[in-house]
């Protein structure tokens, strides 16, 4: 009898144990489906009960930070109405027409053609609706009108940041909405919808595949992504290439705010831009990202990479001369300064405050070619960044390959005869000021899940090109071309050190082979605090008319973003 009692209190304990097991798990999947995945069957729900024309457009969101790291919304869902009208019952099209105009305007033409096919049950009206304008729509009662419940991509910020957000679309082999460009397309697999693992009916799932319910890491990693763009200093951002495009009647406007010791992008666009939310107008050109997908001989700014070399390396220091004569012959080709004038001796500081072609070319010849061209190609300058954005393409640096004959590597010194992205070269230059390693320039920060984790994004440590002595060194040098010698230093800021160059370079002519006499690039770089920098800042505009010089078109936009990022960021005086 006390073993029969035994037996049984042990049955009863496993079947205990057991109830206590399902429970447990029913309870985990209670909490699954009606808390974490709430809005995926609400969503079903929709689909199932109340829209019958086809599934309800779900996506996950893009998010803004600002600097408080409070999220903005880039992209959302937006929900409103679809509708649509039934030919067939439609009698009296003309009046329809009216009464529906006077709510939501329509083409007459357009509305008077479709309802006139009597053949038809179905024709789309019109999308995105309002709840007020589908009320008022629904309030005429008119026979052979229909609306139904819609969802849609939409952009509250609407042409803030557009060629970095990017957008939704139809691909030529599909009527599904993907990302097209921008981190809608980069991005894809993180938010898009489809493929989620929905379940309609918990209990048949439950027992009919326990183990997939215990065990299941299959479900689609789907979510949103919290972007290190600063909605208000990208507003900015976008103001003052306006400014600028407008002033000088410029092809192209562009400019990157980078924070240059971690690579996060806080502002990040070009003009002319579009509206996401209507792009009618726009072409193919408009939504591409020049700032990854294009290259530029970038000019002078590249100067301060050749002189971080020359330090780097020992072959000059800030007070090393040389005779400029104004131009130097090499390989049958003659090189000079931007006005072919002779400065006589002057020392690596006056090379970066006049803007010596000569004095960068010395550097090359004394330190070595092969050397030089062994520091651009630690610069990457020919590779992709890794930036999270698609469509990065890479440099093109082949002169820096040729080893018999010095012109190549000379022009190269300063920024003519290779090509650039402008991401590419705002991470090479970032090398100046966070001590000399190489960063991943990016746009996310972190990933939140549907199912409730967060990844935060990670980015390996860069290589290092320069030591911290030459990042200090070059820094101090740029500072001084700040206060000393841009705009003869009537643009300095008393309490707070910049480190900054301007570039003009002559514009390729790829038709008929060398360069324009009358078409340039200007380009403009700085960053700041010069010794601890937490932004550098990034422009250049294209074909600027009537103006020669970069000093005459972006310092004035630069000065206005440093002064902007100091008092928005409330950024220590440090001098």
């Amino acid at each position: 009898m006390v073993g029969m009692r035994k037996s049984a209190i042990l049955r009863i304990r496993i079947i205990t144990a057991g109830v206590l097991f399902l429970s447990l798990i029913l309870i985990g999947r209670l909490y699954h489906i009606q808390i974490a995945q709430h809005d995926l069957f609400y969503e079903r729900a929709q689909r199932q009960y109340v829209h019958t024309v086809h599934d309800l457009y779900s996506r996950g969101a893009i998010y803004f930070s600002t600097k408080n790291d409070e999220k903005v919304s880039a992209a959302t869902v937006q929900s409103g109405y679809l509708l649509s009208i039934d030919p067939s019952r439609i009698e009296d099209a003309e009046g329809t027409y009216t009464a529906i105009n006077t709510v939501y305007p329509l083409e007459r033409d357009i509305f008077l053609l479709r309802a006139g096919k009597k053949e038809r049950t179905y024709y789309e009206i019109a999308t995105e609706l309002t709840a007020e304008q589908a009320d008022a729509i629904a309030a005429l009662d008119l026979q052979g009108v229909q609306l139904y419940r819609d969802k849609w991509r939409y952009y509250p910020g609407g042409d803030l940041a557009s060629r970095v957000v990017g957008f939704v679309g139809h691909t030529a082999d599909t009527d599904a909405l993907t990302g097209r460009y921008g981190l809608e397309r980069y991005y894809e697999d993180v938010l898009t919808r489809e493929g989620s693992r929905i379940s309609v009916n918990f209990f048949a799932e439950i027992f009919s595949n326990l183990g997939s319910v215990i065990f299941d890491t299959t479900e689609a990693r789907t979510g949103d992504i919290v972007t290190t763009i600063e909605p208000t200093v990208a507003r900015m951002l976008d103001r003052e290439l306006a400014r600028t495009q407008e002033e000088w009647s410029s092809t192209l406007t562009g400019g990157i705010i980078i924070n240059p010791k971690t690579g996060a992008i806080y502002a990040m666009n070009l003009v002319p831009t579009f509206d996401l939310n209507n792009r009618v107008g726009a072409t193919i050109e408009d939504f591409k990202n020049p700032l990854v997908e294009d290259v530029y001989e970038m000019g002078s700014i590249i100067k301060p990479l050749t002189m971080a070399a020359g330090l780097d390396s020992g072959a000059v220091s800030p007070s090393t001369t040389y005779y400029d004569s104004g131009t130097l012959e090499m390989d049958t080709f003659t090189i000079g300064n931007y006005d072919g004038r002779g400065r006589g001796t002057v020392d690596m500081q006056e090379v970066l405050n006049q803007s010596l072609n000569t004095g960068v070319a010395f550097i090359v010849k004394t330190m070595g070619k092969g050397a030089f061209q062994t520091y651009f190609k630690n610069l990457k300058l020919g590779s992709e960044t890794g930036i999270d954005l698609p469509n990065e393409t890479y440099g093109l640096v082949s002169n820096l390959n040729v080893t018999n004959r010095d012109i190549e590597a000379a022009t190269a010194s300063f920024g003519q005869g290779i090509a650039l992205t402008p991401i590419a070269t705002v991470r090479a230059l970032s090398t100046l000021g966070n001590g000399g390693k190489l960063v991943t320039p990016h746009i996310v920060k972190r990933i939140e899940y549907q199912d409730g984790t967060v990844k935060d994004v990670q980015f390996p440590e860069g290589d290092a090109v320069f030591s911290e002595e030459t990042s200090t060194t070059i820094s101090r040098m740029l500072t001084t071309v700040v206060d000393d010698a841009l705009r003869n230093g009537n643009v300095k800021l008393e309490n707070y050190s910049i480190a900054a160059k301007t570039g003009t370079a002559q514009i390729a002519d790829h038709v008929n082979g060398g360069y324009y006499d009358d078409r340039y690039l200007h380009s403009f770089f700085g960053y700041f605090p010069s010794y601890d920098p937490e932004f550098l800042v990034f422009l250049y505009t294209v074909e600027p008319k009537q103006v020669r010089y970069a000093s005459e078109t972006l310092t004035d936009p630069f000065m206005e973003i440093a002064k902007f990022l100091i008092n928005y960021y409330n950024v220590p005086p440090d001098r």
